[in-house]
């Protein structure tokens, strides 16, 4: 066995990967189309993040630039530093994660439960020293001793969807995808899975999310990353800057969802399928929604349930929270939900 398969074949780590996939009956039914996700909140960490973060891990490990006796070092708004801290404790190597402030009490949980030593910081813009990123860079770089992972350029973070989990996808679906909606944050994930899609059918369509706030819509559209910095709830997604990851992404179509729209979601899909997840998820079938009803009956659109309802309990499926954003949590009707995703 050589060391990489040696690597991944050690305790929880054997399980990251192959999940399965669910069709999402109730907007399948209101579009005509059949909406799936894949469900990458299965894995041991709870989201899709334990991918790159055990291929990073491995990654390094082989190549020599982490070493036993090291500490990874990573900013993240949560999930990436949950999947490295469940990928270190298995391996033997401590963690540091640099947060935001703001981020979900679940994640801070979770963090510990595996761990992970957690180092909060302002959550403020990227042009300001204090920001998570940064921070983390800083720390990361600041002894020989740390190994500073910086999933935002770190092209296996986008290498670990492009070898396994666009490839599952693609099996899972027989090969017939009409749509792929992913959303981004670091790119890794959507890099991953655009090239691999294109590369299988050009005629793949590819729907890039994005949450308020967020600049990529900005990017894809000018070239240049511009935002008015409004408030969001969604947490690992949507980003102000360029990365590496970027440069592998290929999209057809990128727009902006509300709060609001993810919350009305949110309520009708937990009252009619007795579905719950994260926030970023949301997103993701939020737009996966709207591509289906854009693209008529008959197509198959699929996308990430990339974390789960478990880490959205203390923001969009708490009331008191709901209500000081001024959101919305009324069941919608059909009619309005459909009429709700028609326009954007």
């Amino acid at each position: 066995m050589d060391l990489k398969t040696k690597l991944k074949s050690t305790g929880l780590l054997q399980v990251i990967g192959n999940t399965p996939i669910m069709k999402v009956q109730s907007l399948s039914q209101l579009t005509g189309c059949d909406i799936f996700m894949k469900c990458e909140n299965l894995n041991p960490g709870g989201t899709i993040k334990d991918r790159p973060a055990l291929h990073m891990v491995v990654e390094a490990i082989a190549s020599g630039v982490l070493k036993p006796g090291m500490t990874i070092v990573e900013g993240t708004a949560g999930n990436t530093g949950i999947g490295l801290a469940l990928v270190g404790q298995a391996l033997g190597y401590k963690v540091i994660v640099i947060m935001p402030q703001g981020m979900a009490i679940e994640k801070h949980k979770v963090l510990k439960l595996y761990g992970a030593e957690i180092v909060e910081t302002e959550a403020v813009p990227f042009s300001d020293d204090r920001h998570f990123f940064k921070v983390g860079k800083k720390i990361g770089q600041s002894s020989p001793d740390y190994w500073w992972a910086n999933q935002f350029d770190n092209p296996d973070n986008y290498l670990s969807h492009y070898l396994g989990t666009a490839p599952e996808m693609y099996q899972d679906m027989d090969g017939k995808i009409d749509a792929v909606v992913v959303a981004a944050g670091s790119g890794g994930t959507a890099a991953g899975v655009s090239k691999y899609m294109k590369e299988q059918n050009k005629n793949i369509r590819v729907v890039v999310p994005d949450p308020m706030g967020s600049g990529i819509c900005s990017y894809f559209k000018t070239g240049e990353f511009t935002s008015d910095h409004s408030y969001t709830m969604t947490e690992g997604v949507g980003i102000t800057r360029f990365q590496d990851n970027f440069k592998w992404i290929q999209q057809d179509e990128c727009y902006t969802i509300s709060d609001q729209k993810l919350t009305s979601l949110a309520m009708y899909l937990r009252e009619k399928e007795g579905l719950v997840m994260g926030m970023s998820s949301m997103l993701n079938l939020a737009g996966a929604f709207n591509t289906a009803l854009k693209m008529g009956p008959g197509k198959r659109v699929i996308t990430f349930m990339c974390d789960g309802g478990e880490r959205a309990i203390s923001k969009m499926y708490n009331p008191e929270f709901l209500l000081e954003k001024k959101l919305d949590g009324t069941l919608l009707p059909e009619k309005e939900i459909v009429e709700l995703f028609k326009n954007f």
